[in-house]
Protein backbone atom coordinates (compact mmCIF):
# COMPACT_ATOMS: atom_id res chain seq x y z
CA UNK A 1 0.00 0.00 0.00
CA UNK A 2 1.09 3.49 -0.69
CA UNK A 3 1.12 7.01 1.23
CA UNK A 4 -0.02 9.78 -1.55
CA UNK A 5 0.80 13.04 0.68
CA UNK A 6 -1.28 15.51 -0.91
CA UNK A 7 -0.38 19.17 -2.28
CA UNK A 8 -3.35 21.34 -3.66
CA UNK A 9 -2.09 24.18 -5.23
CA UNK A 10 -4.37 27.88 -5.44
CA UNK A 11 -2.52 31.01 -6.45
CA UNK A 12 0.87 29.53 -6.65
CA UNK A 13 0.82 28.43 -2.65
CA UNK A 14 -0.10 25.16 -1.06
CA UNK A 15 -3.56 25.62 0.63
CA UNK A 16 -5.76 22.81 2.10
CA UNK A 17 -9.94 23.60 1.74
CA UNK A 18 -12.98 21.61 3.95
CA UNK A 19 -14.87 20.00 1.74
CA UNK A 20 -13.66 22.04 -1.03
CA UNK A 21 -14.90 25.14 0.44
CA UNK A 22 -12.77 28.41 -0.69
CA UNK A 23 -14.49 29.79 2.14
CA UNK A 24 -12.44 27.48 4.55
CA UNK A 25 -8.82 27.82 3.14
CA UNK A 26 -5.72 27.96 5.35
CA UNK A 27 -2.24 28.64 3.49
CA UNK A 28 0.43 26.50 5.05
CA UNK A 29 3.78 26.94 1.99
CA UNK A 30 4.19 30.03 -0.40
CA UNK A 31 6.63 27.81 -1.93
CA UNK A 32 5.04 24.52 -3.58
CA UNK A 33 7.65 22.43 -4.12
CA UNK A 34 8.99 22.46 -0.20
CA UNK A 35 6.26 20.17 1.16
CA UNK A 36 7.57 17.83 -2.02
CA UNK A 37 10.97 17.60 -0.68
CA UNK A 38 10.02 17.19 3.03
CA UNK A 39 8.09 14.39 1.79
CA UNK A 40 10.51 12.75 -0.54
CA UNK A 41 13.46 13.20 2.17
CA UNK A 42 10.75 11.63 4.76
CA UNK A 43 11.00 8.41 1.91
CA UNK A 44 7.82 8.63 0.07
CA UNK A 45 7.98 7.87 -4.09
CA UNK A 46 4.55 9.78 -4.32
CA UNK A 47 3.22 13.19 -3.89
CA UNK A 48 -0.74 13.71 -5.33
CA UNK A 49 -1.19 17.03 -6.95
CA UNK A 50 -4.17 19.13 -7.19
CA UNK A 51 -4.31 22.56 -9.31
CA UNK A 52 -7.58 24.19 -7.15
CA UNK A 53 -7.85 27.24 -9.54
CA UNK A 54 -8.22 24.08 -12.45
CA UNK A 55 -10.91 22.25 -10.69
CA UNK A 56 -12.91 25.75 -10.25
CA UNK A 57 -12.85 27.36 -13.61
CA UNK A 58 -11.88 23.93 -15.98
CA UNK A 59 -8.50 24.84 -17.29
CA UNK A 60 -4.90 24.30 -14.56
CA UNK A 61 -2.62 27.53 -14.34
CA UNK A 62 -0.49 26.45 -12.12
CA UNK A 63 2.18 25.23 -13.92
CA UNK A 64 5.16 26.69 -12.81
CA UNK A 65 4.65 24.88 -9.31
CA UNK A 66 3.50 21.87 -10.96
CA UNK A 67 7.14 21.80 -12.47
CA UNK A 68 9.36 22.68 -9.19
CA UNK A 69 6.93 19.70 -7.80
CA UNK A 70 8.23 17.31 -10.47
CA UNK A 71 11.62 18.88 -10.05
CA UNK A 72 12.14 17.42 -6.45
CA UNK A 73 12.39 13.69 -8.29
CA UNK A 74 9.02 12.13 -7.00
CA UNK A 75 6.44 10.95 -9.15
CA UNK A 76 3.64 13.08 -9.30
CA UNK A 77 0.05 12.35 -9.99
CA UNK A 78 -2.00 15.41 -10.94
CA UNK A 79 -5.06 16.38 -11.21
CA UNK A 80 -7.56 19.87 -11.48
CA UNK A 81 -9.31 21.34 -14.30
CA UNK A 82 -7.74 18.22 -16.60
CA UNK A 83 -10.78 18.77 -19.42
CA UNK A 84 -8.93 18.72 -22.77
CA UNK A 85 -5.65 16.52 -24.58
CA UNK A 86 -4.13 19.50 -24.90
CA UNK A 87 -3.61 20.19 -21.06
CA UNK A 88 -3.46 16.48 -19.96
CA UNK A 89 -0.18 16.37 -23.05
CA UNK A 90 1.26 19.90 -20.99
CA UNK A 91 0.79 18.07 -17.78
CA UNK A 92 3.03 14.98 -18.93
CA UNK A 93 5.51 17.29 -20.32
CA UNK A 94 5.80 19.03 -17.21
CA UNK A 95 7.06 15.86 -15.91
CA UNK A 96 3.50 14.15 -14.32
CA UNK A 97 3.54 10.69 -13.83
CA UNK A 98 -0.22 10.09 -13.69
CA UNK A 99 -3.14 12.77 -14.41
CA UNK A 100 -6.11 12.52 -12.64
CA UNK A 101 -9.52 12.92 -15.12
CA UNK A 102 -12.37 13.78 -12.35
CA UNK A 103 -15.48 16.35 -14.23
CA UNK A 104 -15.17 15.02 -18.03
CA UNK A 105 -15.41 11.52 -17.09
CA UNK A 106 -18.98 12.09 -16.24
CA UNK A 107 -19.47 14.56 -19.03
CA UNK A 108 -17.67 12.37 -22.06
CA UNK A 109 -16.54 8.55 -22.22
CA UNK A 110 -14.82 8.84 -25.63
CA UNK A 111 -12.25 11.32 -24.24
CA UNK A 112 -11.94 8.82 -21.63
CA UNK A 113 -11.33 6.39 -23.87
CA UNK A 114 -8.91 8.19 -26.46
CA UNK A 115 -6.97 8.82 -22.80
CA UNK A 116 -6.88 5.63 -21.61
CA UNK A 117 -6.05 4.86 -25.57
CA UNK A 118 -3.00 6.71 -25.86
CA UNK A 119 -1.67 6.80 -22.34
CA UNK A 120 -2.91 3.42 -20.58
CA UNK A 121 -1.99 3.25 -16.79
CA UNK A 122 -0.90 6.84 -16.90
CA UNK A 123 -4.65 7.40 -16.91
CA UNK A 124 -6.66 7.50 -13.48
CA UNK A 125 -10.26 8.89 -12.39
CA UNK A 126 -11.13 10.97 -9.63
CA UNK A 127 -14.44 9.69 -8.24
CA UNK A 128 -15.69 12.34 -5.73
CA UNK A 129 -18.37 11.52 -3.94
CA UNK A 130 -21.39 13.63 -1.97
CA UNK A 131 -24.25 11.60 -0.39
CA UNK A 132 -23.32 8.69 -3.08
CA UNK A 133 -23.53 11.09 -5.79
CA UNK A 134 -20.72 12.25 -8.19
CA UNK A 135 -19.60 15.55 -7.28
CA UNK A 136 -18.11 17.97 -10.30
CA UNK A 137 -16.20 21.33 -11.57
CA UNK A 138 -14.38 21.50 -8.24
CA UNK A 139 -17.18 19.81 -6.03
CA UNK A 140 -19.41 22.67 -7.06
CA UNK A 141 -21.96 20.73 -8.70
CA UNK A 142 -23.14 17.26 -8.04
CA UNK A 143 -23.94 15.11 -11.07
CA UNK A 144 -26.56 12.40 -11.17
CA UNK A 145 -24.79 9.51 -11.99
CA UNK A 146 -24.02 7.28 -8.35
CA UNK A 147 -20.06 6.94 -7.66
CA UNK A 148 -20.41 3.04 -8.18
CA UNK A 149 -21.68 3.40 -11.78
CA UNK A 150 -19.46 5.90 -12.98
CA UNK A 151 -16.25 3.81 -11.23
CA UNK A 152 -17.50 0.11 -13.37
CA UNK A 153 -18.57 2.39 -16.64
CA UNK A 154 -14.50 4.12 -16.19
CA UNK A 155 -13.75 -0.02 -15.30
CA UNK A 156 -15.34 -0.99 -18.68
CA UNK A 157 -12.91 1.57 -20.89
CA UNK A 158 -9.79 0.39 -19.42
CA UNK A 159 -8.97 2.93 -16.78
CA UNK A 160 -6.89 1.07 -14.31
CA UNK A 161 -6.73 3.41 -11.53
CA UNK A 162 -9.44 5.62 -9.78
CA UNK A 163 -8.86 7.92 -6.68
CA UNK A 164 -12.20 7.81 -4.36
CA UNK A 165 -12.82 10.64 -1.85
CA UNK A 166 -15.60 11.08 0.02
CA UNK A 167 -16.22 14.73 0.08
CA UNK A 168 -17.96 14.87 3.93
CA UNK A 169 -14.86 13.64 5.19
CA UNK A 170 -12.33 15.69 3.35
CA UNK A 171 -10.41 18.15 5.60
CA UNK A 172 -12.14 17.37 8.39
CA UNK A 173 -9.75 15.04 10.17
CA UNK A 174 -12.88 12.75 12.04
CA UNK A 175 -11.76 9.56 10.01
CA UNK A 176 -12.35 8.27 6.57
CA UNK A 177 -15.51 6.40 4.86
CA UNK A 178 -13.70 2.69 5.13
CA UNK A 179 -16.95 0.90 4.43
CA UNK A 180 -17.51 3.04 1.12
CA UNK A 181 -14.06 2.69 0.19
CA UNK A 182 -13.93 -0.97 0.58
CA UNK A 183 -17.04 -1.47 -1.37
CA UNK A 184 -15.22 0.35 -4.66
CA UNK A 185 -12.62 -2.29 -4.09
CA UNK A 186 -14.99 -5.03 -4.10
CA UNK A 187 -17.07 -3.43 -7.13
CA UNK A 188 -14.07 -3.18 -9.70
CA UNK A 189 -10.86 -4.50 -10.70
CA UNK A 190 -9.02 -1.27 -10.40
CA UNK A 191 -6.61 -0.31 -8.43
CA UNK A 192 -8.52 2.18 -5.33
CA UNK A 193 -6.66 4.83 -3.91
CA UNK A 194 -8.33 6.05 -0.88
CA UNK A 195 -9.22 10.16 -0.18
CA UNK A 196 -10.73 11.88 2.68
CA UNK A 197 -10.49 12.16 6.29
CA UNK A 198 -7.36 10.54 7.32
CA UNK A 199 -6.55 12.62 10.73
CA UNK A 200 -4.50 10.22 12.51
CA UNK A 201 -2.31 6.97 12.36
CA UNK A 202 -5.24 4.77 13.19
CA UNK A 203 -6.64 5.53 10.23
CA UNK A 204 -3.66 4.26 8.20
CA UNK A 205 -3.83 1.34 10.22
CA UNK A 206 -6.92 0.38 9.51
CA UNK A 207 -6.85 1.22 5.74
CA UNK A 208 -3.55 -1.53 5.65
CA UNK A 209 -6.60 -3.58 7.08
CA UNK A 210 -7.93 -3.09 3.50
CA UNK A 211 -4.88 -3.84 1.95
CA UNK A 212 -4.47 -6.99 3.50
CA UNK A 213 -8.33 -8.07 2.26
CA UNK A 214 -8.09 -6.29 -1.07
CA UNK A 215 -5.53 -6.98 -3.80
CA UNK A 216 -6.86 -3.76 -5.62
CA UNK A 217 -6.08 -1.72 -2.26
CA UNK A 218 -3.62 0.74 -3.91
CA UNK A 219 -2.98 3.45 -0.91
CA UNK A 220 -4.58 6.32 0.59
CA UNK A 221 -3.85 10.01 0.57
CA UNK A 222 -3.01 12.39 3.40
CA UNK A 223 -2.94 16.10 3.01
CA UNK A 224 -4.22 18.43 5.95
CA UNK A 225 -3.18 15.30 8.50
CA UNK A 226 0.42 15.66 7.68
CA UNK A 227 0.51 19.55 7.47
CA UNK A 228 -1.45 20.05 11.07
CA UNK A 229 1.31 17.23 12.54
CA UNK A 230 -1.56 14.68 13.49
CA UNK A 231 0.38 12.20 11.32
CA UNK A 232 4.09 11.85 11.20
CA UNK A 233 5.00 10.92 7.68
CA UNK A 234 7.57 8.20 7.91
CA UNK A 235 5.35 6.22 10.65
CA UNK A 236 2.55 6.60 8.19
CA UNK A 237 5.57 5.17 5.60
CA UNK A 238 6.37 2.30 8.13
CA UNK A 239 2.51 1.40 8.20
CA UNK A 240 2.08 0.87 4.75
CA UNK A 241 5.26 -1.00 4.01
CA UNK A 242 4.46 -3.02 7.09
Amino acid sequence: MKIYPAVDIKNGRVVRLVQGRLDQESVYFEDPAEPARRWAEAGAEWVHVVDLDGAFTGNPCNWAAIEAICATGMKVQMGGGMRDLGNVERAFLAGVSRVVIGTKAVDDKAFIAELVRKYAEKIAIGIDAKGGKVAVRGWVDTAEAKALDLAKAVADLGVQTIIYTDISRDGMLVGPNYEAQEEMCVSVPCRIIASGGVGAIADVERFRGIDERQSNFDGVIIGKALYEGRVDLPDALAVARR
